[in-house]
């Protein structure tokens, strides 16, 4: 039953391994968001390109968004869950295109390894996660996975 008890285990159980990565990272991008509205970095470097359409208060809302949605999107039936995951992909998309942009512009040199950064560990891994299959792999030595078990 492990240290959670039988409640955590039924609710780990509900929400799945796809489940319980949009409640982990939605929680994240509300937390991100809610960091650039209520402490707001005063120059944001290599973000022009988003902060000429719109200020960062704006952008910011776009995080708690995408946050809300994807924890939101945590009881939903995988293969439901897209919404979810789009949501998530989204802000660390537009982060990563206006670091590019501010890297090729001039205007933020380290923009390529920002950009770098948020492709990697936040578009890379939601998109990783979003083909994991809900269900469990067999175990080595199962019958059905071609060994004989």
């Amino acid at each position: 039953m492990g240290s959670l008890g039988r409640g955590g285990a039924a609710a780990r159980a509900r929400l799945g391994r796809r489940g319980a990565f949009l409640l982990v990272v939605g929680a994240g991008e509300l937390v991100w968001g809610l960091q650039y509205l209520l402490d707001p970095m005063p120059d944001p470097q290599g973000l022009a390109l988003l902060t000429e359409a719109a200020p960062l208060h704006a952008w910011a809302w776009l995080w708690v968004a995408a946050g809300v949605t994807g924890a939101v999107s945590a009881g939903v039936r995988a293969g439901r869950d897209w919404a979810g995951f789009a949501a998530l992909l989204t802000p660390p998309t537009v982060w990563t295109a206006a670091y590019v942009a501010g890297a090729f512009s001039g205007e933020y040199a380290q923009g390529l390894w920002f950009a770098a950064y948020y492709a990697t560990t936040h578009v890379g891994v939601c998109l990783w996660a979003s083909a994991v299959p809900e269900y469990a792999v067999p175990a080595p030595g199962t019958p059905g996975r071609g060994t004989d078990g």
